[in-house]
């Protein structure tokens, strides 16, 4: 695949594994074994056997006729948001809590933003009898309480990040803190498809179960496998990566990925790091980020948790310079709205991280006949209270305009 990644871990100029040399053993250690370890059949066998019987893939293809009425074209709905634990992240802490127990590590550490990434973490810990840390930033653990509750009663430490803006990216430098001071029983489980390689490789290809099916499913519903479109949000990108991963090399399959406006891209508040960035090294490899002048990492916004990073995954860097994936941006307002629309047409809660890809569809014209996939990779419990202000304030503002 000549989309795929180099042996020094590089998609084209972004990539690589720009670490401390403390941090070299722990990297050097999963870069040695990874691919040993994902060919072996014990692994291929219990990895499969998991995501079959506990986590309940595959997740259904649904055709979602209302919202295809409304759109005027063909939309199927990747529903990841019916794996166990509500979201696409199990799939990646699967195969990499069965990497660690062939690593011999006894500690789990993770970071999360939306919360999704360290349910799925402290749940394979759980189910695996491992001890769970996860790193999470201030202002998402106040957004995302009921994840946060999830998490301990799962049994993890949920540690709070009071540093920078105490969001995503602040949880993980303190996560790599962790790794750099205990090296030798500990796996650091990254949710998206970012850090230094293998991590970008390593997640891509645990992923990938999303597009595998998808294949299959779209011959069975439609007689053919390929769709002429297939959406999904992007932050640092492992939901949007796995589900082009088969087609990449298809170019009749557009692909495109969708990045979160915040308060609009001129605004500052904003999070889409294509239109706004450019080259740079963020958390151990290079990619396109989100930096001011000097060269410092400027603080991203969105109302999505899941999306608040200033960068990308480096295969998405690629795929953007290279053109093979289109990569749009949606307001916060615009995905709010595309929440509420997926909800009253088709009685489905997306995940406001999904509502970003939903967005992009009333930005588009499609032709009747085109077969459109959108991955909902997850669903919308965690951000009720999100939902709930904004209702609240169409609410208010629409009595009010009544009165007048």
């Amino acid at each position: 695949m000549k989309y795929s990644v180099d042996d020094r871990g590089y998609y084209g100029e972004f990539g690589g594994a720009f670490i401390p040399e403390m941090m070299y053993p722990n990297v050097k250690e999963l870069q040695d074994n990874y691919l040993r370890i994902l060919n072996s059949p014990d692994f291929i066998s219990e990895f499969h056997s998991l995501l079959k019987h506990y986590v309940g893939r595959p997740s259904p293809l649904y055709f979602a006729p209302r919202l295809s009425e409304f759109h005027n074209t063909k939309i199927y709905l990747k529903r990841e948001d019916l794996n166990h634990t509500g979201a696409h992240k199990i799939n990646n802490t699967v195969g990499q809590i069965l990497i660690a127990q062939r690593l011999g590590k006894k500690r789990i550490i993770a970071v999360t933003g939306a919360g999704q990434h360290g349910v799925a973490t402290a749940t394979v810990c759980a189910l695996m009898g491992l001890k769970c840390v996860v790193y999470m930033g201030e202002t998402d653990i106040a957004r995302q309480e009921p994840n946060v509750l999830r998490m301990k009663m799962l049994g993890a430490d949920v540690v709070p990040v009071v540093s920078g803006n105490r969001t995503l990216k602040d949880a993980t430098n303190e996560s790599i803190r962790d790794w750099i001071s205990n090296p030798s029983d500990t796996h650091y489980i990254i949710g998206s498809a970012v850090g230094p390689h293998p991590y970008p490789d390593l997640v891509t290809r645990l992923q990938s179960v999303i597009s595998e099916e998808m294949r299959y499913q779209l011959l069975e519903q439609t007689g053919k496998s390929d769709p002429d479109y297939i959406v999904a949000c992007v932050g640092g990108g492992s939901n949007a990566i796995g589900s082009f991963y088969h087609y990449l090399n298809n170019e009749n399959v557009k692909l495109v990925g969708v990045e979160a406006a915040g308060k609009g891209i001129s605004t500052g508040e904003t999070a889409a790091t294509l239109v706004t960035g450019r080259p740079g090294i963020i958390h151990g490899s290079r990619t396109i980020l989100m930096q001011d002048e000097d060269g410092q990492i400027t603080e991203p916004y969105s109302i999505s948790a899941g999306l608040d990073y200033p960068g990308i995954g480096p295969a998405h860097s690629f795929l953007h310079k290279t053109g093979r994936v289109i990569y749009g941006n949606v307001t916060d307002d615009e995905a709010l709205e595309a929440a509420f629309l997926l909800t009253r047409l088709e009685g489905i809660v997306p995940a406001l991280e999904s509502a970003h890809a939903l967005a992009w569809l009333g930005k588009t014209r499609f032709r009747t006949g085109d077969v459109v996939v959108v991955t909902v990779s997850g669903r919308g419990d965690k951000d009720m209270s999100a939902y709930i202000k904004y209702m609240n304030t169409r609410d208010s503002e629409e009595n009010s305009y009544g009165s007048k």
